[in-house]
């Protein structure tokens, strides 16, 4: 059965030590891999997600310290949001407020309960009460006892103008169905999918359009279960949507194309493999800097310009 589902989120931060403590220490997630951006080596590229960097757990950013401050609109990804057990909304309540985490009050969506909040850049973050997780495997430093811990991405909202033609493809290529529907959101869920199985399509008239900048979210991942089932996704946005991708990049863990889905927010579709250990012991995810072939010569002056985390 094909796997289907959110595969990462990608965002832009300020600070990069600052973007470290609040998703590992406050959050409690793992820094599953320590990398650059490719395309800019100066900059650090942070994966995080659970013990093994499963797809639909990864929440990654690039920091860029000094960058302009995003502006939220439509266009975008406007919240990701985690999974937590149903038990520890007490705890993440009080986590979240001893930490000076401003969070906003409890509401509810499509039946769960939901604390949304704003990392230290201003990106919209939620947390969802699910029942029945509480068994799944959860991560710990020591910061965040594992059962309390996030249990990866339950999913995102997508704020849009018109939501039909985004639908389309959710369905069409990325196996999703419509679930549910809300007001002006309407809810799209992967069948068969735990984690990243939820997309929102939140349908606004007359904002102004997003500003991509600090606190923003720079692309979403779409899951393809190997370069097979990519293809085959690339056909049909081709065949039926009328939409080209990238030609295929290899960011050493997955294999990516991209390309702007109708409502102008930048979509892509990685492969569930190779997966974060090809290049390191699962036990070790994240503790060492992780560079591809091409820039490993220049690894001592990469080294030098990327800032302390500790």
């Amino acid at each position: 059965m094909a796997q289907y589902g959110i595969h990462h989120v990608t965002a832009i931060s300020g600070e990069a030590r600052r973007n470290h403590d609040f998703y590992t220490r406050i959050l409690g997630m793992r820094l599953v891999k320590k990398t650059v951006n490719f395309d800019d080596p100066g900059t650090y590229h942070f994966y995080y997600g659970d013990e093994t960097g499963q797809p639909g757990s990864i929440l990654t950013f690039f920091p860029w310290a000094g960058a302009p401050q995003g502006r939220q609109g439509v266009g975008e990804l406007q919240e990701t949001v985690f999974r937590i057990p149903q038990a520890s909304v007490g705890y993440w309540t009080h986590r979240l407020m001893a930490n000076g985490v401003q969070a906003d009050a409890q509401v509810e969506r499509f039946g769960e309960a939901v604390i949304g909040f704003r990392d230290p850049d201003g990106m919209r973050i939620a947390l969802v009460a699910l029942p029945g997780i509480e068994n799944e495997p959860g991560w710990s430093n020591g910061d965040v006892p594992a059962e309390h811990a996030i249990r990866g991405i339950h999913g995102v909202t997508l704020l849009l103008e018109k939501g039909e033609a985004t639908g389309a493809i959710l369905s069409d290529v990325f196996g999703f169905t419509e679930a549910a529907k809300e007001g002006t959101t309407t809810r799209f869920h992967a069948p068969g999918t735990k984690i990243g199985g939820v997309v929102d399509l939140r349908v606004v008239g007359g904002f102004l359009p997003a500003r991509q900048g600090v606190g923003s979210v720079h692309h979403l991942a779409f899951r393809a279960e190997d370069d097979a089932a990519q293809e085959e996704m690339v056909r049909k946005l081709a065949a039926n949507h009328g939409l080209q991708t990238t030609e295929q990049r290899d960011r050493n863990y997955f294999r990516s194309v991209y390309f702007r889905e109708p409502g102008r927010v930048l979509f892509e579709i990685a492969t569930d493999i190779p997966g974060f250990a090809v290049d390191e012991p699962a036990s070790e995810l994240g503790n060492a800097l992780k560079l591809p072939d091409f820039l490993e010569p220049h690894r001592a002056e990469i080294e030098r310009v990327l800032p302390a985390l500790a």
